[in-house]
């Protein structure tokens, strides 16, 4: 299975305050709100959705495509992910602009107040797909994820005009963009993934409601955070289908930047080694564990026994036992 992953490409500078951010807010205030946070700590991470769905999936032995714009400062980031087993061929590098950068500071409580400068993820809108799927032979698969509105846009007519199975994965550029265009990003996906909220924002911006959203795309994907993920799709005969999927036990909390993407790796991961949406779905969910235990969006150890360990621990010894042979040693 060829599959490339469509989004921005970042660097994360992540920082963590001791305190909660709704102990700081007043309310009859916020029409005015100036907060300067001393925070305990930096970590200058590398992210990017579309890279970090590729790490996590060339970690599991697969050889993703990433699409995407970054600057010249791209090159050690580049060395990075081939190590890692990413095809950064299709990468566009600007000749004018850095790399986009994500800031992010997370309370105590686990909640996050995020700047984004966009940088050179303003040229994938130039990026065309057809000549990345001439360059590999064909894609079975683009996820396309949250990078500048215009590429998204573009992307999604692209795969409809050839006939590329394409996965929508609008998130963080929902709040930003009008009913037509998710609409636009949403119609005829294969799999559309969100979490709870922005599944809710979904229909509230277009006015289709759940049913409605599942005659124009294959399966939904939402996450439920702590509690897994609930696929939904409609069967042949029109009945509605659910396939609920529980998350591991966590052995920490260190940051959650990044585990919506780990699960989509995880997730696709699965469907390329041809396992059905089930073990799939708990592959993406074992693989968002470890990245919430762990600083940065691309740190996580993934090393076979330990995985497999803790994977047969939260969904049996026959399901690892079926994901065994796919782990590269």
């Amino acid at each position: 299975m060829r599959v490339a992953v469509a989004g921005s490409i970042a660097t994360d500078h992540l920082m963590s305050f001791p305190g909660r951010f709704a102990e700081q807010l007043v309310a009859d205030q916020l029409h005015t709100v100036s907060l300067s946070f001393l925070v305990d700590s930096l970590e200058i991470r590398r992210g990017g959705v579309a890279p970090n769905i590729c790490f996590g999936m060339g970690r599991l032995g697969l050889r993703p495509v990433l699409v995407g714009s970054a600057g010249e400062d791209f090159g050690e980031y580049r060395s990075w992910l081939e190590r890692n087993n990413v095809d950064c061929e299709s990468v566009r590098i600007s000749d004018l602009l850095h790399t986009a950068r994500f800031v992010c500071t997370t309370d105590a409580d686990h909640n996050q107040i995020a700047s984004f400068y966009t940088g050179a993820m303003a040229e994938a809108r130039l990026i065309e797909i057809g000549p990345v799927a001439d360059r590999v032979g064909g894609l079975d698969l683009l996820l396309i994820g949250a990078d500048d509105p215009e590429a998204m846009l573009r992307h999604t007519q692209e795969c409809r005009e050839r006939g590329i199975p394409f996965a929508a994965d609008p998130s963080q550029q929902l709040a930003r963009m009008p009913a037509e265009d998710i609409k636009q990003l949403v119609d005829g996906a294969k799999y559309l993934f969100t979490n709870e909220y922005e599944a809710a924002l979904i229909e509230q911006k277009t006015g289709w409601d759940a049913e409605e959203i599942l005659r124009r795309v294959g399966a939904r994907v939402v996450t439920l955070g702590a509690n897994g993920v609930r696929i939904t799709r409609r069967t042949e005969d029109g009945e509605i289908q659910v396939l609920e999927v529980a998350t591991p036990k966590e052995e920490a909390k260190a940051d959650p930047t990044g585990v919506g993407d780990a699960f989509r790796a995880g997730f696709i991961a699965g469907l390329s080694w041809g396992a059905g949406e089930e073990l799939a779905a708990q592959v993406g969910c074992m693989l968002a564990t470890l990245v919430i235990e762990t600083i940065g969006t691309q740190e996580y150890d993934l090393s076979r026994g330990r995985f497999l360990e803790r994977f047969a621990l939260a969904y049996g010894t026959d399901a690892a036992d079926q994901v065994v042979r796919h782990l590269a040693a």
